[in-house]
């Protein structure tokens, strides 16, 4: 159910709506609009009649929602969704680039790779301190060390940062460091961490998973937001399907339908997304050609000596390039590719 409230409603009229909603033993969650609030309703377990609502003072009307990823969906808020990120604003016309290493390694490498990426137009900057792996005898990053060359190179070049969140325990200093919370795809259905996301207030990119539909995908945002937390990015980055000449198959099938079905903004990986260094420029160009409000892209300055995913990383000669094609591709969609200051 969704309360719509008139653009004149008053908050002592919100809140008696709240307090309705609250006395039965249900949830409220208010999703400010462009021109009026509405007020969005879990914890109920059937059908919410809606005369009662409608009857309240300043309510327009109160509506039933079809999707089961209530909140998320496009059905109770029809505007695109835009939130603060650090210095930035993330979703609306303009295209965001995360790009930075997979992992964080020294200094010198974190660093000049942050004033790599936003001398060739990135606006945050990408790269792990903690590192879940497949295999526990891989590299499983610097951790607080990590954090902390995060934080330095933010300081050098002014980039919001954005890193993975691990696990539960790890969280609160992940938080402390980061502009974006990075949830990666073997994390997606991880509901304790989804959870706990949700009672941060800071920006989240949720990936989907490797075996994830979009219902799915959508259903685990839904987690984060039910919490309280509202600014969520959904971030398509390759599933696993039956082809074996790239690790994974970018399915770009889930930005137009994503768009569709939900207000959050979405963001395309097309390193993970192939798995392949000589075709992620190719990927960046067809997801913003797709719709997508942002991409991740992996980058290092020596990817072969890269110590985690040097395979699908681009220098610094290959991204600024890449990001030169993506601008003439946003302009043909009458896009633009944001850039920092």
């Amino acid at each position: 159910m969704l309360i719509v409230m008139r653009p004149d409603a008053t908050p002592q009229d919100i809140e008696q709506v709240n307090a309705e909603i609250r006395r039965r033993g249900w949830q409220p969650h208010a999703i400010p609009g462009g021109t009026r609030t509405a007020i969005g309703i879990t914890g109920n377990r059937g059908v919410v009649e809606p005369e009662p609502f409608r009857v309240l003072p300043g309510v327009a009307d109160a509506v039933l929602i079809s999707q089961p990823f209530k909140l998320v969906s496009r059905e109770v808020k029809p505007e695109d969704s835009k939130f603060q990120a650090g210095p930035l604003v993330l979703g609306g016309k303009s295209i965001h680039v995360i790009a930075g290493p997979s992992s964080v390694e020294t200094r010198d490498q974190i660093v000049g790779t942050a004033q790599g990426v936003k001398k060739a137009g990135a606006t945050l900057l990408r790269g792990g301190a903690f590192k879940p792996h497949l295999s526990p005898y891989e590299f499983q990053g610097l951790k607080h060390d990590g954090l902390a060359l995060l934080a330095e190179a933010r300081r050098e070049t002014g980039l919001p940062i954005v890193t993975e969140v691990k696990d539960t325990a790890t969280l609160p200093q992940v938080a402390e460091v980061a502009d974006i919370l990075l949830l990666g795809s073997r994390n997606m259905q991880n509901y304790a961490l989804l959870e706990a996301v949700g009672e941060v207030r800071k920006p989240v990119i949720l990936k989907r998973g490797i075996s994830a539909t979009l219902k799915e995908m959508l259903m685990a945002a839904e987690y984060i937001v039910a919490r309280g937390n509202t600014r969520v990015i959904l971030c398509e980055r390759g599933i696993r399907t039956f082809e074996t000449m790239t690790p994974n198959t970018l399915d770009l099938n889930a930005v137009p339908m994503l768009k569709s079905l939900s207000h959050l903004p979405v963001f395309v990986d097309p390193s993970h997304g192939i798995g392949m260094r000589k075709a992620v420029p190719a990927l960046m160009r067809a997801a913003v050609a797709a719709g997508a409000d942002g991409l991740l892209v992996q980058v290092h300055p020596d990817p072969p000596r890269a110590i985690s995913d040097g395979h699908q990383t681009l220098d610094f000669p290959e991204f600024e390039k890449a990001m030169d094609e993506v601008r003439a591709i946003a302009g043909a969609i009458g896009r633009d590719v944001a850039r920092l200051g």
